[in-house]
């Protein structure tokens, strides 16, 4: 199937890219300056842009030129998806409202991804993913009680956003292939889906009344749960929240007393007292290693992990026999390591089958498909309506 991704930065590529994966045609519809992920340079290598763009096809053209809208509607016809990102009500200033759309192609599913959504008295607000992540009750849950609050330091907003879209477009995909129904809209702003993955907050707050406190690593529901720092200086996480292994946990580190103790015997009891149980797991564990650590609870059956940064993901032994970070050839740096194509499916899996395009590197030949012949592109290229090249965008963020 094919894809028109008139989307920008991270919501609307992770949602792409997941259908690239598994062989859709994802056609990056760009403006002169490029999709902003090209500017988002580390060491000028554009790192973002050859992960999210992975799998992908470029169409460079100037969109505030009627002839550029004129061609892209001429494409509609031979899409099932078209994703946009701009600001709610932008689509229908520039001719391309989804009843336009649906006059070219009456089952095309259009996504529409926006900060706060399509109506509502703040959609016309930016819809950065840092204000949905403070907004949606993320940052206030996320941290430790004693200080502020905590953004995620990774795109969270965006890429929940992304993974809800790619499930999203494929319900809509199965009503029109299915049950011969009409295409649809898709109203994806990034506030919904991450409210939703954090669970159960607002029925806990109406029963109770309470605002759920920043509790670091450990858990309000379960304990032993946290983070406990190690000998060398690392971190493991160790997650005892069920009966069984918080009494395996306590004989383990040979405190079976514990198991009967009043404070710890039920799981009640032991959130309630969890600074002092934090304290007696923590003391053992800061006598060992993080492999040690790992070695010793594991022979004992109970479940802990270590807390890894990058340096040690990428040299794990079961990373590395999963494949779970793929090497593709890259002129930048020789191979450029990127997450492997998620999920894994038996029968028909998806994988990494171009590099993220150059700006415009596909112009030719997609608009050869509605006739656009060589004489006309190179006027197009003229009147800067169709743009290919390097993207100008140089913005270094590490």
């Amino acid at each position: 199937m094919r894809v028109l991704d008139l989307s920008r930065l991270v919501a609307g590529n992770t949602l792409t890219q997941v259908l690239g994966d598994f062989g859709a045609e994802v056609i990056k519809v760009e403006p002169p300056a490029g999709d902003t992920l090209r500017a988002w340079n580390t060491r000028d290598v554009q790192i973002d842009w050859k992960l999210y763009a992975r799998n992908k096809k470029s169409l460079g053209l100037e969109l505030r030129n009627p002839e550029a809208r004129r061609l892209l509607l001429d494409l509609v016809p031979s899409a099932s998806i078209f994703a946009e990102s701009f600001r709610p009500g932008t689509l229908e200033k520039m001719g391309l409202a989804p009843e336009a759309l649906f006059a070219r192609n009456p089952g095309l599913i259009i996504v529409r991804i926006s900060g706060w959504g399509q109506d509502g008295p703040y959609r016309q607000r930016p819809g950065f993913g840092t204000l949905i992540e403070g907004m949606s009750g993320f940052a206030a849950m996320n941290g430790f009680a004693d200080r502020e609050p905590v953004l995620p330091p990774m795109y969270l907003a965006d890429t929940v956003a992304g993974l809800y879209g790619a499930a999203g477009v494929m319900i809509a995909l199965r009503e029109v292939e299915k049950n011969g129904g009409r295409g649809q809209v898709i109203d994806l702003p990034l506030l919904d889906p991450l409210f939703a993955v954090l669970g159960p907050q607002a029925a806990k707050y109406r029963l109770t009344g309470n605002v759920k406190p920043r509790s670091g690593s450990r858990s309000t529901n379960t304990g032993p749960r946290n983070a406990y720092r190690t000998r060398d200086g690392k971190y493991v996480g160790l997650s005892a929240s069920t009966q069984k292994m918080a009494e395996r946990t306590f004989r383990s580190i040979g405190r079976p007393d514990l198991v009967d103790d009043p404070r710890y015997r039920t799981n009640a009891q032991r959130v309630k007292h969890a600074d002092e149980l934090d304290a007696i797991i923590g003391e053992f564990i800061a006598q060992r290693t993080q492999a040690g650590n790992v070695a010793f609870f594991e022979a004992a059956e109970v479940t802990i992990g270590p807390i890894y940064d990058i340096s040690q993901i990428v040299e794990d032994p079961h990373v590395l026999e999963r494949e779970l970070i793929a090497d593709y050839p890259d002129p930048d740096m020789g191979a450029f390591p990127m997450h492997h194509v998620v999920p894994r499916l038996t029968g028909t899996p998806g994988s990494i089958r171009t590099p993220a395009p150059r700006l415009g590197e596909h112009n030719r030949a997609l608009l050869g498909e509605i006739g656009v012949d060589a004489a006309t592109y190179a006027k197009l290229l003229a009147a800067g309506v169709a743009c290919e090249g390097v993207s100008a965008a140089t913005e270094e963020q590490e």
